[in-house]
Parts: C-alpha cells; sequence; structure tokens
C-alpha cells in the first residue's frame, strides 16, 4: 500500500553556471584552441571586439555620424553617461528609432592592398609530395601509356616512407583484363620506378632499399662484402655483433668499419625527405626571465589578446525599438561579458600557476634538468588554494618559454626518489643523469643497466635496476648490446 506525504531533507549541491562552464572550458584550452575561440566569438558577437581595434573603430564611427575624429573634453564628458562593462542592461529599452535608422546595415569595402597581404600570408607551401615527385618523373620518361598506368598504381602503393605497401599480386588483380598484361610487366615498371629519384623508393623490405641504393656506386671489394652483408647478415648488423660479422665475411677490423661509413650514408627511408606534413609549433603561454637576479614570469601577450566591450553598439541599446533586436544585443552583451571576464579568470590562474611552478623549480632554471625538484600537483593546488583538477586544467597543453628551453608546464611534476642523504630526488632528475652517463660510455662498452645502477646507487639515489630500465626506455635508449658500435653515430 502507497503513502504519500512530505520529505524534507537537507544537502548541497553544486550548480554550474554557464560563466562557470565557459570559465572551466576555456581554462583547459591550449593557446591556439583559445585563439580560435576568441576569432570566432569575434566573428559572431558585434558587441565584443580587440582593443587594439578599438581606436579604429571609433574613429570610423565618428566620421560615419559626421564628427570629427578628435572629440573636445566636452564632448567626452558628455558621454560620461553611458554604459560601462559592468554596468546593468535596462530591461526596458526606447522604441525611438527603427533598426534601419540606427545601424549602418552597408558592408564596407576593406583595404585591398591588406586583403592581398593577408592572402599571402596564410599561404602554405606547395612543396610537392613524394608522390607527386614520381608522378611528375614518370609523365616525362618514354614509358607507354599502359606502364604509365601501371606506375601510377605502384606509387599509389607507398607509404611516406617510400616503401611499396601492397603485395605485386594485389596491384596486378587491379588491371583489367583489356590491357593484356603479364606480372612480368608490372615487375619491369616496379623496377624502373625503383630507380627514379630518390633511390631505393618503391622496395618491399629494407634489404631491398639498402641493395638498390649499393648500385650506385663502382664496383669495388669493399662494395662486394657490404652487399653480402646486407644479403644474407642483415639481422647480424641490427644487433651490431661485429665479430661475427667479421668471422662469417672473413673481414679484418678495417674493412669492417669502412663497411659502416658506406651503409650509414644510405638512406633507409627515402621517401621522408618528400614528406609534406605541415609542422606544429609550440607558442609559448609565458616567458620566464631573470631580472635583477628573480625569476621573473609574464605572458605572452601575443596568444591572450586583449578585449573589450564595443562601446559604439552598446550605446545604441537604448534606441533599438524592436523586442527581438533588443533581446538579441542584450543576449551578445552579456556573452561578451562573460567572455572577456573568463579569458582575464583564465589568464590570472595560468599566471599564478606558472610563477609558483618556477618558484619551486628556480634550481632547474639555473642548473639543468639534474636540479629538478620532486613536484606533484597537490602541492601546487594546495599554495594557490586551489583543486587539483584545476592544476591539471592548468598544465596540461600550456608551455612556458625558459632560458634552459620550451616545456610543457605538465613537465616540471615529477615523483620523488630518496636517497642515502635523506633528501629525495626527482624522477626527471634521475633520467638526466642516466642521459649524461649514456652520453659519456664507451660507445665499444656500452653500460648496462646493472652497471648504471650500481653508479647511481654510488650517487647515494637507491634505485632498482628495473626502475634504471624503465626509465633508460622512457627516453628510447637502447639497451647496451644494440648501443654497441665500432665508431660514433
Amino acid at each position: 500500500m502507497l503513502k504519500q506525504g512530505f520529505d524534507l531533507r537537507l544537502g548541497q549541491t553544486l550548480s554550474m553556471t554557464p560563466q562557470l562552464q565557459q570559465a572551466i572550458r576555456l581554462l583547459q584550452l591550449s593557446s591556439l584552441e583559445l585563439q580560435e575561440e576568441i576569432q570566432q566569438a569575434l566573428e559572431e558577437n558585434p558587441l565584443l571586439q580587440l582593443c587594439e581595434e578599438a581606436e579604429d573603430k571609433d574613429a570610423s564611427n565618428a566620421l560615419q555620424a559626421g564628427e570629427a575624429p578628435n572629440t573636445t573634453s566636452e564632448e567626452a564628458s558628455s558621454t560620461a553617461d553611458t554604459p560601462q562593462l559592468d554596468s546593468e542592461i535596462p530591461d526596458e529599452l526606447g522604441h525611438d528609432a527603427e533598426w534601419e535608422d540606427t545601424y549602418d546595415t552597408r558592408s564596407s569595402n576593406s583595404d585591398s592592398n591588406g586583403d592581398k597581404d593577408g592572402f599571402l600570408e596564410n599561404q602554405q607551401s606547395a612543396d610537392s609530395g613524394l608522390q607527386e615527385h614520381l608522378l611528375w618523373q614518370i609523365n616525362m620518361s618514354n614509358l607507354s601509356d599502359t606502364d604509365k598506368y601501371i606506375a601510377s598504381l605502384l606509387i599509389g602503393s607507398l607509404d611516406d616512407a617510400g616503401y611499396l605497401c601492397d603485395s605485386l599480386d594485389e596491384i596486378f588483380a587491379l588491371l583489367s583484363d583489356d590491357l593484356l598484361v603479364e606480372m612480368e610487366d608490372v615487375e619491369v615498371v616496379l623496377k624502373y620506378i625503383q630507380h627514379l629519384d630518390p633511390p631505393g623508393v618503391g622496395a618491399r623490405d629494407l634489404r631491398e632499399c639498402l641493395l638498390i641504393q649499393l648500385e650506385k656506386y663502382p664496383e669495388t671489394r669493399l662494395l662486394f662484402k657490404a652487399r653480402q652483408l646486407v644479403e644474407k647478415h642483415l639481422d647480424l648488423m641490427e644487433r651490431r655483433d661485429y665479430k661475427e660479422i667479421q668471422k662469417r665475411l672473413k673481414i679484418d677490423q678495417n674493412d669492417l668499419e669502412g663497411m659502416i661509413v658506406l651503409l650509414r650514408s644510405l638512406q633507409p627511408r627515402p621517401g621522408s625527405a618528400f614528406s609534406n606534413s605541415t609542422p606544429d609549433y609550440i607558442v609559448p603561454d609565458v616567458f620566464v626571465r631573470k631580472f635583477k637576479g628573480q625569476w621573473v614570469v609574464s605572458l605572452n601577450a601575443q596568444v591572450t589578446p586583449s578585449l573589450q566591450i564595443n562601446q559604439y553598439y552598446a550605446d545604441m541599446l537604448g534606441h533599438v525599438k524592436n523586442d527581438s533586436d533588443s533581446s538579441y544585443f542584450k543576449t551578445n552583451l552579456q556573452q561578451a561579458r562573460w567572455l572577456i571576464r573568463s579569458v582575464e579568470s583564465r589568464n590570472s590562474t595560468l599566471l599564478g600557476v606558472a610563477k609558483a611552478i618556477v618558484d619551486r623549480q628556480s634550481a632547474f632554471m639555473q642548473y639543468g634538468e639534474q636540479a629538478m625538484k620532486p613536484l606533484v600537483l597537490r602541492d601546487i593546488a594546495e599554495e594557490l588554494e586551489m583543486h587539483e583538477s584545476t592544476i591539471s586544467r592548468v598544465t596540461t597543453s600550456k608551455y612556458m618559454h625558459t632560458p634552459r628551453g620550451v616545456f610543457e608546464f605538465k613537465y616540471f611534476f615529477s615523483s620523488q626518489v630518496d636517497t642515502d642523504t635523506g633528501s629525495s630526488c626527482s624522477s626527471t632528475a634521475i633520467r638526466a643523469m642516466l642521459k649524461k652517463l649514456i652520453a659519456e660510455e664507451s660507445p665499444a662498452t656500452p653500460l648496462s643497466d646493472n652497471q648504471l645502477t650500481n653508479l647511481l646507487n654510488q650517487q647515494g639515489i637507491n634505485v632498482a635496476r628495473r626502475t634504471v630500465a624503465k626509465y633508460r626506455e622512457a627516453m628510447s635508449i637502447a639497451p647496451s648490446h644494440e648501443r654497441k658500435a665500432l665508431l660514433p653515430s
């Protein structure tokens, strides 16, 4: 049986206002994403403008109204009562003007030179890719139309490194029966492509790629041995088992060193030089420099443009007659205010976190990675009285320009490792020590993980061998048997 009644409960809930949602969303955007967000808002909201555009727009609006660009002090005082950024939007607006009477809806022609400059600045380099480079050579050749068609299929099957991805059987199956070609024809065309520029393109594996490039050298005993090494003992070369190579090829130390020099002159990825991918540039959000013995942190003004309300349009709110138009302007004015405050809050939080990081890692700024101190998100959150999630948002995809280079904020956070002296050492500092030890090792006798562990223990840093192996792999450093070399790389 159901029983009706009232149940009164007390509790706390978190209500996310639109302003708070926008501020949180802007906080986690990178500088480039923030610029795109601001650019979109500028295009959609007529009451929002960049501060650097304010003077130009004010002068233009004054000319449209038949006034002189420079106003006197009396004229300036007459506009002192206009609504400001923090003023309230009036609930009821006047109805003494039509839309056409208040706003000039005619589009103005932009400066032709400026448009051309912007067009040229936005153009990307038109460097041809690998496939375009090969097709151009094929079209300039004396091949028949059928062979050119086969060549286009083969070139279309190349990856960015220049290797043939599909098998010849798969490519042959794409050919129409009307062409009356055999598998031998496909093989001949592939052989032709493999000797185009760059040499070695169209190979099916590394062995074939290297052998094709060795064909351009004059025949010598050293070349003969190098070809043998690639054909039969490439696995030994990958393992750097030089003693076994000397034994099987029956060569001495000088011949081995000569072959290594020759093979290092070849290109294992012939298509990489024609990569047409656009490079990604990192734009720092803050700059760190030393001034009068103190580390000073400043925002990068180029990635955080200053915004303001377009006062010319804001002043017209009291003259809009149509209710839908007044609602449109009130909404856009409120959205412009929210965006300005959200950007200011983002900049303030970003600068505060950056300063806290620099204060904790001042030794790194002075001496480098080996002086990096242990730091976690909780340390900065407690210092700034913020939540860890907020610090995590701020430190993601944000970059700091320091005298040591450009680093992501998260780079300065690392775990703690205890030492014999009772102090602590950061994992970043340990990785820097490992990198230094490996850089100073003998190429002929590289240090093993056990030896690296013992060297760190001798310096008072207690780490296990598996930890050293994990840090080494994280830095993409090969194990000792793969680092062994007769000659420095």
